[in-house]
């Protein structure tokens, strides 16, 4: 597969199957190409164990315009794109840069967004089945400061919420959390909803 690096364990099944079977049917058994499988055969190591690549194949497209041209544009406007600051380059330098520097200005510019960039806001989305998850919680009401007949009263509220809908039944609890409290409570919004009868 272009694009895919050969792994240890393809380098062995094919060694192994090269045994008994041709070049081409081997490498088709591996879901490697034929010349792959020709490269396999002249090396001795696993892939694994070859030095990591760390120097350029080519020359910078970019090196003379990055910074002084690239980076000012990027920095007045985050939102442009590759291929806009391309079209950009092609404009004010006729005939130096190809379309083919894209990829590579692509590449540039993530890097340079996941570095520099303006933060973008993390999400998490959530998404509800209905009739698959309720909510139950109990509130201190005591900042609401409630009076009856001039006394303060002292209270909690149950609310338990259905997350699909948004349905709510909410009830006054006298005294603490407790388990009695939690399992009426309860008990009283399921059959409200009709899920109890």
């Amino acid at each position: 597969m272009p694009g895919q690096r050969t792994t240890d364990r393809q380098v062995n099944k094919y060694k192994e199957l090269r045994r008994t079977l041709t070049q081409e049917a081997a490498a088709a058994k591996v879901g490697i190409s034929l010349r792959t499988a020709r490269r396999m055969e002249q090396k001795t190591v696993l892939p694994s164990q070859r030095p990591v690549r760390h120097w350029r194949t080519r020359a910078d497209p970019l090196a003379t315009v990055w910074d002084t041209e690239i980076l000012p544009l990027l920095r007045q406007a985050p939102g442009l794109t590759a291929l806009t600051v391309l079209e950009e380059l092609q404009r004010r330098h006729p005939d130096r840069f190809e379309r083919k520097v894209l990829r590579t200005l692509q590449r540039r510019v993530r890097t340079w967004r996941a570095l520099e960039g303006e933060e973008r806001e993390v999400f998490f989305a959530q998404e509800h089945e209905p009739g698959r998850l309720g909510l139950s919680d109990f509130t201190d009401a005591a900042e609401l400061e409630v009076t009856l007949d001039g006394s303060r009263f002292a209270h909690r509220l149950y609310q338990f919420a259905l997350a699909y809908c948004g349905w709510r039944h909410v009830e006054v609890i006298l005294g603490g959390e407790s388990w009695v409290a939690l399992s009426g409570g309860l008990q009283n919004a399921l059959c409200e909803s009709g899920q109890l009868s």
